[in-house]
């Protein structure tokens, strides 16, 4: 026993010893704090003993010990380490740490964006147009949604989408294509090169849906502070206020679906009397507003995918005759001597969206199948030679085929011009798809996304008004039948005096 205390106090000696030959200096332990205390205080389990230790001071604690003074440490002690914590984060830290953040969230959207949307990078992932279009299309549905209420933007929604529609918007810099330049020498004289611009499509159309982007926003931010609010669907009803649906139009897109059959959406609420005439003829203002900003988007977004190629496999999947592909009826009308599209949209089933949608890609396909067929009689026409006895059979076939694939474009421009806001066709999703061109796919998902936007704010408006309408019509029914309520109570008093006033009559000439 003896033994193994005197080992144990020649091993304490010995580590002492290193701890003072390894360049340890108790001067610079003490300057740090004079409220510091040992480690044995610190574990302490007595608080008493605790306290007292810690408002020590170490002059006195060298005084009671046979060693050196022990090393004063900053509180608390983990671990045998020395371990100071700041009482406050420096505020200067702040800004590092959220630009950190952004930092790493935009390299997560541009990984995305090289991997085709594919993070594990398997190599299975989309071709960089459409990963691009998919990323504008997805964040436009982050942050406006369906845009059921007219009211602004949460500044979180709006500063995430401008932020990162920059983000994606730069790939757009680097499309660029050479336009001569003329140049000065310092000396005099004059030369010409070749320098970079963006490329004309996006140096034109970019600018104008940031503007278009730009007044969306503007039109939101303005609805602060309104008359009207909005609640939910049962309470409205509960309260007696079912409001009627607006009428489908033949020249709108699809009635209004918030009133019509959407009963968990908010219901717009106006005051008792109706809005007041400043507020609707704001509101009229901002639908005609918004009106030409759809009718920018959908004309952009019909430019673009007007010069996009047609894919192949859309061609390869065309049936194999122009009957199959507009059916009977059509087919019939648009071979006729005589033809005319207005003739012909008066008796076709456009009651619903989707029988219109598949028209539309009915007679889409013949214009196509016909152009296809008009470029392979082409190529058999050069084959032959001028020579040959089937040169004007061909010619013909080939001045038929563009003159029905002409009737086909003019009704379905036509039908486009009925249904300005009909979705996008079979071949404008194949486009989409299959497009490998990265400028035509931003300005593409772009302007659909300033389309959508759009509409669904011109939807808002009709509701509102609509609904608006609808309580001055309720307001001036109740006046028409108070005024003649109160009329007939004033006849009925009327002849009731009449009726006194003869009796009285009366009864005077008896008695005399």
């Amino acid at each position: 026993m003896a033994s193994s205390v005197i080992s144990s106090e020649d091993e304490y000696e010995e580590l002492q010893s290193r701890r003072f030959d390894d360049g340890y200096s108790l001067s610079a332990d003490v300057s740090e704090s004079e409220s510091s205390t040992s480690s044995t205080s610190t574990f302490s389990s007595d608080p008493r003993l605790a306290s007292t230790t810690v408002t020590s001071s170490p002059l006195e604690l060298a005084s009671n010990s046979e060693f050196l003074a022990p090393p004063q440490v900053m509180l608390p002690v983990v671990g045998g380490r020395h371990v100071i914590i700041p009482a406050k984060k420096p505020e200067r830290d702040k800004p590092e740490a959220l630009e950190l953040s952004e930092t790493e969230l935009m390299k997560e959207r541009f990984a995305k964006l090289l991997l085709g949307e594919d993070m594990s990078g398997g190599g299975r992932g989309v071709c960089t147009a459409l990963a691009i279009s998919n990323a504008i299309t997805n964040l436009a549905a982050t942050v406006f949604g369906e845009l059921w209420k007219l009211e602004p933007l949460a500044p979180q929604k709006k500063s995430m989408w401008q932020r990162e529609m920059d983000w994606l918007l730069c790939v757009s810099d680097s499309i660029v294509e050479l336009i001569p330049s003329v140049q000065e020498f310092p000396g005099g004289g004059t030369f010409e090169v070749m320098m970079t611009q963006q490329r004309s499509d996006l140096y034109v159309n970019l600018p104008a849906l940031k503007k278009l982007d730009a007044m969306l926003i503007s039109i939101l931010d303005g609805f602060r502070d309104t008359e009207f609010y909005y609640v939910d669907r049962g309470i409205g009803v509960a309260n007696g206020e079912h409001i009627e649906a607006n009428p489908c139009s033949p020249f709108s897109r699809r009635p209004s679906i918030s009133l019509e059959e959407k009963w968990w959406l908010p219901f717009p609420k106006v005051p008792p009397n109706g809005l007041s005439e400043e507020t609707r003829k704001r509101l009229q203002q901002c639908r005609e507003c918004t009106n030409q900003i759809f009718k920018a988007a959908v004309a952009i977004n019909s430019s673009v995918l007007s010069e996009m190629e047609v894919p192949q496999v859309y061609l390869e999947s065309l049936p194999k005759s122009e009957k199959a592909c507009l059916g009977e009826f059509l087919h019939r009308y648009i071979t006729a001597d005589q033809f005319s599209p207005d003739y012909i949209l008066d008796y076709l089933d456009l009651s619903s969206e989707y029988t219109t949608l598949e028209i539309a890609n009915r007679i889409e396909s013949a214009v196509h199948f016909w152009r296809l067929k008009c470029q392979k009689k082409k190529l058999n026409r050069a084959k032959t030679g001028s020579w040959s006895g089937t040169v004007k059979g061909l010619g013909g076939d080939i001045e038929k085929s563009k003159l029905f694939a002409n009737r086909a474009d003019t009704l379905l421009t036509n039908l486009k011009l009925y249904f300005p806001g009909l979705p996008q066709t079979a071949l404008d999703m194949n486009k989409i798809q299959f497009n490998k061109d990265v400028g035509q796919s931003i300005l593409e998902s772009y302007s659909r996304v300033m389309e959508s936007l759009a509409f669904n704010l011109m939807a808002r408006i009709d509701d509102l008004l609509h609904v608006d309408d609808a309580t001055r019509r309720r307001v001036a029914a109740g006046a028409i039948s108070m005024l003649s309520r109160r009329g007939s109570t004033g006849s009925h008093a009327l002849q009731k005096q009449k009726f006194v006033q003869g009796h009285s009559r009366s009864k005077t000439l008896v008695h005399r």
